[in-house]
């Protein structure tokens, strides 16, 4: 009888530690492939002429596959490198090696969603697709609350939750494979040219200057946790906005999935229960709840998170000037606070949690320019872009979301007296602007 082969399908759970579809597929297997796409698709102009993604999210991509794809072998496990359109390389790869089983983390979001039934469409008959959650810290199965019955208030979601739920233990790594599942050809991982993008150095006073993959995740966790004990103060600093210690930076491995929201929560415990139990500490935790806030909501509302209304389908006058967007863009509205956030972004992938905040509700509530724009942008530029986190606050901060005070906006001045009173931040970042076009 021929041994089943399975193929593990990364998506944004680019990591080997903690990782259920590896960990489902090792039990069940002992030939296994992995998979991982560069889809051309998420390397071109969207509708609003910006690159789906951008160099500095590509690059920090590129240093996670080269991690996982050296973790993968550790366990003698090849991961296949594609840059194939949508599913196309995927399908071939499963003829091509006979494979009965994917596993892959279910995602529920509307290009993603496009691709996983493109994929069933065309799959054979007889195979198995088994997808799970697994970006959560509180898992779908766990919560007890139908999607429907999400709360539209943040503090009503963390209230029901946090103390009631206990976050599962992390999935152990597999076993190590034989040599022989090895496979013979070898895969090149595509460099930023490839890709049809600029290669740049990082900047020198970049706020986020790390390396992609789960092996500088780690590093980091070990450094804001347990080296400098970092965390043990970051309620205090987290609104800060100069150098890579104001907040953990953890957002960007995150993203990508390289590593979990589970493997953070479990290392604040250790934290709280060997060095210190504090508002910080459970304020990263907070953070995280928020995190997966987002994502409940977006599993509730769908596609509304980004539509025009938003949530509640909203009638706004939104406008689009190409003017005033480029002059957001580039940093050079009459909002010195405004851009020198724009700038950093611009040059480093990177904003301040403050500074989004900030820059979003300007650009939607000052200026009037339709979100989507600058929902969009970020998606391009961010280095730690997540669909349901980038698309929640968007709309929370435009008054078409989940802010129970929808009219709201941010005063950039008194914000920047406030969080930048020596204006070290804004001198640094308008001393460096250079212009863009859309």
């Amino acid at each position: 009888m021929q041994e089943q082969k399975a193929i593990i399908w990364f998506r944004n759970n680019l990591r080997v530690l903690d990782n259920k579809s590896l960990h489902q597929a090792s039990i069940s297997h002992k030939k296994i492939i992995a998979y991982y796409n560069f889809d051309t698709n998420y390397y071109k102009k969207d509708k609003w002429g910006f690159k789906k993604t951008e160099k500095f999210r590509a690059q920090f991509l590129i240093e996670t596959i080269e991690d996982l794809k050296n973790s993968l072998a550790e366990l003698n496990i090849s991961l296949i490198i594609d840059n194939s359109p949508s599913i196309s390389g995927l399908i071939n790869v499963i003829k091509n090696h006979e494979i009965n089983d994917i596993y892959c983390q279910k995602e529920w979001t509307i290009e993603e969603e496009k691709i996983e039934k493109d994929l069933i469409e065309k799959l054979p008959k007889g195979f198995n697709l088994n997808s799970e959650y697994d970006q959560f810290l509180f898992h779908p199965d766990e919560i007890m609350i139908e999607p429907i019955n999400i709360p539209e208030v943040f503090s009503s979601f963390r209230k029901k939750i946090e103390k009631r739920i206990t976050v599962r233990e992390c999935c152990p790594v597999p076993i190590k494979l034989d040599k022989s599942n090895l496979l013979e050809e070898t895969f090149p991982i595509p460099k930023l040219e490839d890709l049809n993008l600029d290669p740049f150095k990082v900047d020198i006073n970049s706020a986020f200057p790390f390396q992609g993959g789960t092996k500088s995740g780690l590093d980091r966790i070990n450094f804001y946790f347990w080296k400098s004990k970092k965390l043990g103060f970051y309620k205090k600093t987290r609104n800060g906005l100069l150098k890579t210690d104001y907040s953990s930076k953890l957002s960007s491995w995150l993203a990508n999935g390289s590593i979990s929201a589970r493997q953070i929560y479990w290392e604040v415990k250790k934290f709280e229960d060997e060095i210190l139990k504090n508002q910080s500490t459970y304020w990263l935790i907070f953070e995280l709840i928020w995190r997966d806030y987002f994502k409940y909501i977006s599993i509730k509302h769908g596609n509304k998170i980004f539509r025009l209304g938003g949530i509640y389908s909203k009638s706004k006058v939104w406008k689009i000037d190409i003017d005033t967007i480029n002059s957001w863009i580039n940093g050079t509205t009459k909002e010195s606070f405004i851009n020198a956030n724009m700038i950093e972004l611009k040059k480093t992938g990177w904003m301040s949690n403050r500074g989004r905040q900030n820059v979003a509700s300007y650009l939607t509530k000052d200026l009037l320019i339709d979100w989507r724009v600058g929902a969009s942008y970020f998606e391009s530029m961010l280095i730690d872009y997540d669909v349901h986190s980038n698309y929640g606050n968007w709309i929370y901060n435009s008054g078409i979301g989940n802010d129970p005070m929808p009219d709201r906006k941010f005063n950039p001045k008194f914000q920047a007296d406030r969080y930048d009173p020596n204006n070290t931040f804004q001198k640094l970042w308008l001393n460096k602007q250079y212009e863009i076009d859309l």
